[in-house]
């Protein structure tokens, strides 16, 4: 587990399907900086707000030339639904087999009414066009935090 990743540090490697039938992958996204950000589950409401939140800074974003991509573990057909459903502006990256939130450090005990679980940590994490980790954020607040990952590029 990586999870004591820093600013500076090379950004795990990582290679997932996304919604509408593409895929995500460092290595193909070299040369453009990427805001990755993970979140537990979709269409559940942090995670909504926190979607929609990056949906509506899409042209800050690109204005930073930077793009967003999504991560969870839920399907692809789930991805598509949440997306459709809100008409999400981003790739959402599928991690089923969870190598990915596992990589970054995410995939953390969590606990809810007195019983711990495993789950994903809400993250996200800047990349720079080389593939380093600019900025990481780590525990965020659903959709508080995208002004700051915006200023951060």
């Amino acid at each position: 587990m990586t999870a004591d990743l820093k600013a500076g540090d090379p950004a795990p490697d990582f290679d997932l399907p996304t919604d509408g039938g593409g895929r995500a992958s460092l290595a193909g996204l070299k040369g453009k900086k990427l805001v990755l950000y993970f979140y537990p589950k979709d269409d559940t409401s942090g995670c909504t707000s926190e979607a929609k939140a990056f949906t509506e800074a899409g042209d800050g974003f690109a204005k930073a030339g930077a793009m967003v991509i999504g991560v969870s573990k839920d399907s692809v057909l789930s991805h598509e639904k949440f997306k459709a459903k809100y008409d999400l502006g981003f790739a959402l990256g599928a991690d089923v087999d969870g190598k990915t939130v596992e990589a970054y450090g995410v995939w953390v005990e969590k606990s809810m009414y007195g019983k711990t679980y495993m789950g994903v940590e809400r993250s996200t994490f800047v990349i720079d066009g080389h593939g380093k980790l600019a900025a990481i954020y780590r525990k965020v607040k659903a959709g508080e935090h995208v002004a700051d990952v915006l200023a951060a590029l």
